[in-house]
């Protein structure tokens, strides 16, 4: 009896949480239908503040405190000099407004690009200039196209444009890096692939061994040159080949139109080189690392770290609340119900 009576018992309080968590699921759906669409926002960083922050920082935590209180009575004694005029100067000072692109497949991350240029672009003035850190292997042409035209707009506002590649600016991720008025990419970082490449399974022979017919119909003799369950023809593939020449013909006219002292015949072979090969091939312009350069642009100009991110929806808020709700009610109720 007193096994029945604690089986009851955890039966009741399991039927209890799935009913409290359909209650929730409820209400953040309802609160889904009602909501409206949210935009994203900007977030600036100004990344000379943090550094000079961090020096003060490493200042405390390395002298001892003799040496720590002249070094503040020092840095007060010259903060109290230029507080006249150090809004002003700061006022005057040219800016660096530092982006940020991590480019998948589809290079979707340009939604957020298009936002972070469209911003700069309505305070920048003439003496300040852009640094993108760019890390991309490449993937659609169109996405990456649209990516790489993002970037031209900052060249034709007349701004300068510094990209900045620590990994990998390969294929349509050196197509963005191209258009950049300097390239700096650390030693090993890989750069190039100027090619074009394309790839799919056919399962026609598959489909016919199995008696499956497939139809496709289409309007235009090269409406589909390449199918994946229909039977592919020479004059299909010889039509498809004739495509990818084509792209890559616009791609490396779109690099010698920015970079006309690249010989691109050389370099447009698909192959891809490290940093320092990419220097003697002109690739790139310097081999460096985006925190050195940062760095040193830091002690002279104010540096901004400008960030498109897209707000948290009340929805998933709430749905992660009630995950976390969840899950603690579940851990409680097994350790009640835990055998001694």
């Amino acid at each position: 009896m007193e096994f029945l009576y604690d089986y009851g018992l955890f039966l009741a309080k399991a039927i209890t949480i799935v009913l409290a968590v359909a209650a929730v699921v409820l209400l953040v759906v309802a609160a889904s239908m009602k909501q409206k669409h949210e935009r994203g926002e900007l977030k600036l960083t100004h990344i000379s503040e943090e550094l000079q922050s961090l020096r003060h920082h490493l200042k405390a935590e390395l002298l001892d405190k003799k040496a720590f209180k002249a070094y503040e009575k020092q840095h007060k004694a010259e903060q109290k000099a230029k507080d006249k005029d150090q809004q002003s100067a700061e006022s005057t000072k040219p800016r660096v407004f530092v982006l940020e692109f991590k480019g998948g497949i589809e290079a979707s991350e340009v939604a957020s690009l298009r936002e972070e240029i469209s911003a700069v672009l309505a305070i920048a003035e003439k003496s300040d200039q852009v640094l993108v850190n760019l890390e991309s292997g490449g993937g659609m042409v169109h996405g990456y196209g649209l990516a790489a035209s993002q970037l031209e707009r900052v060249r034709r506002a007349g701004l300068p444009l510094t990209v900045c590649v620590d990994k990998v600016a390969a294929s349509g991720g050196y197509m963005m890096a191209c258009v950049a008025n300097h390239i700096v990419a650390a030693p090993f970082a890989i750069v190039g692939s100027i090619g074009v490449v394309a790839q799919l399974p056919n399962f026609h022979r598959l489909l016919r061994k199995h008696d499956i017919d497939y139809e496709q119909h289409t309007a235009g003799e090269f409406k589909r040159t390449l199918t994946l369950f229909g039977e592919n023809t020479d004059e299909g593939r010889a039509k498809f080949q004739e495509e990818l020449e084509q792209t890559h013909e616009l791609f490396k006219g779109f690099v010698s139109n920015f970079r006309p002292q690249l010989e691109v015949a050389k370099v447009a072979t698909g192959e891809h080189w490290y940093g320092q090969q990419a220097v003697a091939l002109g690739l790139v312009d310097e081999i460096g690392t985006s925190d050195d350069l940062l760095m040193k642009l830091a002690d002279e100009k104010q540096v901004i770290k400008v960030r498109y991110q897209i707000r948290k929806k009340i929805t998933d808020k709430l749905a992660h609340s009630a995950s976390l709700m969840l899950s603690e009610c579940y851990d409680r109720l097994l350790q009640k119900n835990r055998p001694m």
